[in-house]
């Protein structure tokens, strides 16, 4: 696989998305409040990541199936069969989006949905790698492409924090406070349905028409519904899954079975329906529960199982980037000490293993797998690692043979990737 190797004037993706420093943003709006930036704030707009054109490819030539599409309208989904067919003689699969199926129902007012960009459309999986990154919470990213004068979804809130960024057209956005702050996954807006109708018929916190190049930062919970204006609007959204103390909670609640106290059985012949006599039980296994959290040794041991699980699921959440493996196949095969020298390598974007050391190895801890090499190669691989460039002919206390030896290695188990010109 090869990268594209970036300039030093490509902008980190958050100051994309917001013109106020990382530090004020996380202090001030993350999970707290609505953050409203214009394209003139930000200087820029992104036809770098999508265009209306991009939209007409998508759904005229990449043979996209269900669920990356849905359409809506005026508040209800659209059955499948509304825009989707067979594709003809050797793609017979009917889930298929129709070009001319979406022309009739966005020409009768319907809104389009691509879903799932950050796996389909190149430019965007990159953008959304990297505020992944920056933002350490896991990102997807949908397209909503909306007539002139319709509404797709009627007023609901999300359970994850978006970012709108708007692409082309203009859309008018209401916004409302939370009826139901910092939902859960499982704690959707339809369990309070008449609550945020009531709430969505109040005066706004936010009542604007976006243009392109606009940005909204909405926190979880917060109640929103959009209208397109004179034309086709296109935004995309950017849903973050923010990982929540919800997860530590549940930890905690794993280890507190290690207290014998926690595990005793309830007294003999109890009535769970007599709440006097069961609240003194409460109270003090609710006391037993916060002895054995706030102890120095549980603390640490769900310090321990709190980075393990999030790291493995953020590792779920956010896969590294794709691999080519013909053009991997053929790098690997093409590099000896002849072809080192004009040769650069780097950590494939996206990817975080882990590196230890044996007496006799190297370790890299993958995911789905280990990769063991000589113990010689550990300054190299770290070198490798440190999500810089670096040419195969300049890596640490190998000689050139031995470093062929080891990034071969590394591009065939899809560790580093081979950048654009190297």
């Amino acid at each position: 696989m090869s990268v594209t190797e970036r300039g030093s004037d490509v902008r980190p993706a958050l100051s994309r998305c917001v013109a106020i420093a990382t530090g004020d943003f996380a202090d001030e709006y993350w999970g707290k409040r609505p953050l409203l930036t214009t394209a003139r704030e930000l200087g820029q707009d992104f036809s770098d990541l999508f265009s209306r054109d991009d939209v007409d490819e998508l759904v005229s030539s990449r043979a996209l199936r269900t669920p990356f599409v849905r359409m809506a309208k005026e508040g209800d989904v659209l059955p499948p069969a509304r825009y989707t067919a067979p594709g003809g003689f050797g793609a017979e699969i009917s889930d298929q989006v129709s070009s001319e199926k979406v022309l009739a129902e966005v020409a009768a007012g319907a809104t389009l949905v691509l879903q799932g960009l950050h796996r389909t459309w190149p430019p965007i999986a990159e953008f959304a790698r990297e505020l992944a990154g920056e933002l350490g919470h896991p990102c997807q990213v949908n397209a909503y492409i909306t007539p002139a004068s319709s509404r797709g979804f009627d007023p609901h809130y999300d359970v994850h924090d978006v970012f709108v960024l708007q692409i082309h057209g203009q859309k008018h956005w209401t916004i409302h406070e939370p009826v139901h702050p910092d939902p859960l996954r499982d704690q959707p807006w339809s369990d309070h349905r008449a609550a945020v109708a009531a709430r969505a018929s109040r005066t706004p916190a936010i009542d604007a028409t976006f243009e392109p190049g606009d940005v909204l930062y909405l926190p979880r919970g917060w109640i929103h519904s959009a209208t397109a204006l004179g034309g086709i609007s296109i935004h995309l959204t950017i849903g973050v899954a923010a990982y929540t103390r919800d997860e530590i909670v549940r930890e905690a609640i794993v280890r507190a079975a290690e207290s014998a106290a926690l595990r005793s059985s309830l007294p003999l012949g109890f009535d769970p329906a007599d709440t006097d006599a069961l609240r003194p039980i409460v109270e003090a296994t609710l006391a037993d529960l916060v002895t054995a959290l706030t102890d120095a040794a549980a603390e640490a041991a769900t310090t321990r199982a709190v980075s393990e699980r999030l790291s493995a699921k953020r590792r779920t959440d956010t896969p590294p980037a794709p691999l080519r493996p013909l053009a991997t196949v053929e790098a690997t095969a093409a590099l000896d000490a002849s072809t080192a020298a004009g040769l650069s390598v780097v950590l494939r974007p996206g990817l975080v293993p882990r590196v230890s050391f044996t007496e006799e190895a190297v370790i890299v801890r993958l995911p789905a797998k280990t990769v063991s090499l000589p113990l010689a190669a550990g300054p190299a691989v770290e070198r490798m690692l440190s999500r810089n460039p670096v040419a195969v002919s300049d890596l640490p206390e190998l000689d050139l043979d031995s470093a062929v030896v080891v990034v071969r290695r590394l591009l065939r188990e899809g560790v580093v990737v081979v950048v654009d010109g190297g």
